[in-house]
């Protein structure tokens, strides 16, 4: 079975994202990409956490097409652009895993000045997440307005 194949549409949490996405459920949407979803963290370790999510879900980067591939690359780096310019951030770091979830998606996480040492230079996955806020489109409804505008710049 294929990551695209419908069958395969709750396979992973990217999968489920997508498709409650698809449907207008996912209040941490940003925006409609050329390639996916753009959308806030579940849980904002730093404020403005945001994961680009591609539609269709592909298991993994190297299982797009060139022009599909390059696309998603341009629509992460547009989104960290965004990110950029909107909040406080010193920089931008991407990643992409796929070890936990078996399903193609980056991670755009805004640094900060202000964060504290040793976090201030580990990597975005030494913070407590589990302790960390979950993203509230009503309290975070200034940010998500100004990364869509960004966005649609």
């Amino acid at each position: 079975m294929s990551a695209n194949d419908p069958s395969a549409a709750g396979s992973t949490a990217i999968h489920r994202r997508v498709a409650a996405l698809q449907r207008g459920l996912d209040p941490s949407c940003i925006a409609r990409l050329a390639s996916g979803w753009a959308v806030f963290g579940e849980r904002q370790f730093l404020r403005g956490y945001a994961l680009l999510l591609p539609d269709p879900v592909v298991p993994t980067l190297n299982d797009l097409q060139l022009s599909a591939r390059a696309k998603f690359l341009a629509d992460m780096a547009r989104l960290g652009d965004a990110l950029l310019l909107v909040t406080d951030a010193l920089r931008i770091n991407y990643a992409m895993f796929g070890n936990l979830e078996p399903a193609l998606h980056a991670h755009v996480v805004p640094r900060y000045r202000d964060e504290l040492a040793p976090l201030d230079v580990a990597h975005p996955w030494a913070y407590d997440w589990a302790s960390a806020p979950i993203f509230d489109a009503e309290r975070e409804r200034d940010l998500l307005s100004a990364v869509r505008a960004a966005l649609a710049a």
